[in-house]
């Protein structure tokens, strides 16, 4: 079994502790076994929770011993003790994964293992994880980021997107779907884009005026498509639609006709065996070629790769 260990800290969150506990333990293989077991565990005997003082089963030890181990948020920012920071830098140096949630990405920052890579945090506390450590190149808009051994989250609910991924990523679609139903989450955003899949931009609000545009988008992305013809569905000038999605999407409209492309390259190369030269084809690539450059430079590995990481075994 993968062994997930949580570590809880004074001051943690109980929403973001109680995450990868509900998600991991109720996780089923489709034989019925559980893939996972999962132990909390604590640097000092008990722990402040704010609502409620939380005793621990496991102490440090229990992180030697983890596959994954998981630091939820803590209320305030506040230093981690030194052994707690020795403890993660063993782990990391034989190879576990370390995940977190909310602003646990502060105390895995204070180990050093952050720096030089992309992570996230919640958004009201980005702007604090960037000063206290310039090292790391923090984005406040994506759900999470995936740099392999090191995963970092959003707040709240970002946790479950968070830990839905992790699921997929060990055990396939079929296994995160059901975990998702658990926890009566949608594994796919609206649109039938997968909850894993990191914008560089935050999503546009329901409402605006944009929101039919990129619908529209989403829904006919495998045509070719010029920025007039898209200013043209619109009813605006190509210079009024150029800086509306500046505005709202942080992007062009081209560059985010792309994105959607490969987004929905992803969920074909799930859900279908279809070869990725006819993939790139249904998603409006000229040629397999540009679909797999564009492909490796949004989701940082092959479609081929892709694939065998996330299809259902």
């Amino acid at each position: 079994m993968h062994t997930v260990a949580v570590l809880a800290l004074d001051r943690v969150i109980p929403f973001d502790l109680a995450t990868p506990i509900e998600v991991f333990t109720r996780t089923r293989l489709p034989d019925g076994r559980a893939p996972y077991r999962v132990r909390v565990c604590g640097a000092t005997p008990t722990v402040d929770a704010g609502a409620f003082t939380l005793t621990p089963p496991r102490g440090l030890d229990a992180l030697a011993e983890a596959d994954t181990i998981v630091l939820p948020g803590r209320a305030e920012i506040l230093p981690t003790p030194d052994d707690v920071l020795e403890a993660l830098r063993a782990a990391a140096a034989a190879g576990t994964r370390i995940a977190t949630i909310c602003t646990g990405a502060f105390t895995l920052a204070e180990t050093g293992l952050l720096d030089g890579l992309r992570a996230t945090t919640h958004w009201g506390a980005a702007g604090a994880l960037a000063a206290r450590h310039p090292g790391i190149d923090v984005d406040p808009d994506v759900l999470y980021v995936d740099n392999g051994q090191f995963l970092t989250s959003a707040g709240a609910a970002a946790g479950l997107d968070l830990c839905l991924h992790l699921i997929r990523r060990d055990h396939g679609s079929a296994v995160a779907a059901d975990a998702a139903r658990l926890s009566v989450m949608p594994l796919e955003r609206e649109g039938g884009q997968a909850q894993f899949i990191v914008h560089d931009q935050p999503p546009t609000p329901r409402g605006s005026e944009l929101e039919p545009v990129l619908r529209w988008l989403e829904e006919h992305c495998a045509r070719e498509l010029t920025v007039e013809d898209i200013a043209a569905h619109a009813g605006m000038s190509v210079r009024t639609l150029n800086r509306r999605f500046r505005e709202q999407t942080g992007t062009t409209p081209l560059q985010w006709l792309l994105r959607a492309r490969v987004r929905t390259a992803q969920h074909l190369l799930e859900a279908t065996g279809h070869p990725v030269d006819r993939i790139a084809a249904q998603v409006g690539f000229g040629s397999p070629t540009a679909f797999r450059d564009r492909f490796r430079r949004v989701v940082g590995t092959t479609p081929q790769s892709y694939r065998h990481s996330f299809t259902s075994r």
